[in-house]
C-alpha cells in the first residue's frame, strides 16, 4: 500500500493502542476521582476490542505504514494476559517496536517476564513524584511510591534495558519534587522525562497558570545539575534532549504547551473500545468496532483508516489559545497519554 499523508503532509507511523478505560490510580490531571468514582460506567468486557480484534487492526495499520506499536490505558496491566496480545502483536511483520505505558504498581517480576518473553521491546512508567506524601496524595488511592519502584526494579530484573520514566509537572502540586526526582535517577539506567501539565479532556481543572514549562523545569535543574543540550535521535522525536555535563545520564522534556510539536505528529489513536482518534485532543473518533463486528472486510476497513488519515487536520497544540475552549475532547484515560 502507498504510504498515507494527512493535511499537513504528516505520515503515520505510531499507532498507541488503548487495552482498557480502567485504571486503579485516580490521578488528579487524568481520572480525578470525583468523576471517576462507584458511580462511573467503565466499558463493560463484551465493550472492549478482544485481543484477536486487535490483533487484525494493527495488522491493517502496519500494511498503512505504521512500525511502532505502544499499548496504554487506562492501567494496561489491569487487562489480564497482556502478554498474550503482545506475543500475537509481535508476530506482525513490520512491526519494529512494541511499547508499554504503565504505573508499575502491579508489575511484578513474573508479569515482566511474561511480557519480556513475548516480544515486548520497552516500558515506559508514570511517576509523579518521590516523595511518598506527595505521590500518594497526586494517585489519590493511597498506593506508595514504593510499589511502583519495586515495578521498575522488576522490569529492569526481567530484562528491560530502556525504561522511561514520565512525570507529569504541576505548578503547587508536584513542582518542588523535579530536582529530587532527577537527583533520584541520575546515573541510572532510567531516562527521566518530564511532561507540561496538559488540558487533556475536560475533567481535570485544567488551566495555563498551572503548567511548569520546560524552560523552567531545565532552569531548576540546571542549577543544580549542570545539563547541555542534546540533538534529536531522530526527526519528530517528541522529548526535547539534555544530558548532565558530567556524563551520568540525561532527562527529556515534552512540551506540548508551551512549544507544540503538531508539525511532527505522526501518532493514531486507538480507544479500548475500538475508535480510532487522530490527536491525543480530539473531540470525536471512527468507529471501527463497528465495522469488525458487522463483519466487514479488510479492504473496506482499510479506506476507512486510509481516509481518517488523509483527512487529518489536527494541531491543537499550535492553536492552544485559539481553540475553543468549551469543546468536547476525549479523556486521557479513554486514549492513553
Amino acid at each position: 500500500m502507498s504510504e498515507l499523508i494527512d493535511q499537513y503532509q504528516r505520515n503515520m507511523r505510531d499507532l498507541r493502542i488503548s487495552v482498557t478505560d480502567r485504571c486503579n490510580f485516580r490521578c488528579t490531571y487524568c481520572m480525578p476521582k470525583q468523576v471517576f468514582n462507584s458511580k462511573y460506567q467503565f466499558l463493560q468486557r463484551d465493550d472492549l476490542l478482544s485481543f484477536e480484534e486487535i490483533t487484525r487492526l494493527t495488522r491493517l495499520f502496519v500494511a498503512h505504514g505504521v512500525r511502532k506499536i505502544r499499548l496504554t490505558g487506562g492501567e494496561p496491566l489491569v487487562r489480564k494476559n497482556l502478554d498474550v496480545l503482545v506475543a500475537e502483536l509481535n508476530k506482525i511483520e513490520g512491526v519494529e517496536d512494541i511499547a508499554l505505558t504503565t504505573n508499575a504498581s502491579i508489575l511484578t517480576l513474573e508479569k515482566a517476564q511474561l511480557l519480556k518473553a513475548a516480544g515486548l521491546g520497552r516500558i515506559t512508567v508514570s511517576l509523579d513524584a518521590i516523595e511518598p506524601e506527595t505521590f500518594m496524595r497526586m494517585n489519590d488511592m493511597q498506593v506508595t511510591v514504593e510499589k511502583v519502584l519495586q515495578g521498575i526494579e522488576n522490569a529492569h530484573r526481567a530484562g528491560f534495558d530502556t525504561i522511561k520514566v514520565n512525570m507529569v509537572v504541576q505548578k503547587n502540586i508536584n513542582e518542588d519534587n523535579i530536582l529530587p526526582m532527577a537527583r533520584y535517577f541520575k546515573n541510572s539506567n532510567v531516562i527521566l522525562r518530564f511532561i507540561e501539565y496538559m488540558d487533556v479532556g475536560n475533567t481535570n481543572g485544567w488551566n495555563m497558570a498551572a503548567v511548569v514549562s520546560g524552560s523552567e523545569i531545565v532552569r531548576i535543574i540546571n542549577q543544580a545539575l549542570p545539563l547541555e543540550p542534546v540533538d534529536p535521535n531522530y526527526r519528530g522525536e517528541v522529548a526535547k534532549r539534555w544530558r548532565y555535563q558530567d556524563g551520568t545520564g540525561e532527562i527529556g522534556l515534552i512540551t506540548s504547551v508551551t512549544d507544540a510539536f503538531c508539525g511532527d505528529c505522526n501518532r493514531m489513536r486507538l480507544s479500548a473500545e475500538g475508535s480510532l482518534y487522530t490527536c491525543l485532543f480530539a473531540s470525536k473518533g471512527t468507529d471501527l468496532r463497528r465495522l469488525l463486528r458487522e463483519q466487514a472486510g479488510d479492504e473496506y476497513i482499510n479506506e476507512v483508516i486510509a481516509s481518517t488519515w488523509r483527512e487529518r487536520s489536527d494541531r491543537y497544540s499550535e492553536l492552544r489559545g485559539r481553540a475553543e475552549q468549551t469543546m468536547h475532547k476525549v479523556e486521557m484515560s479513554y486514549i492513553g497519554g
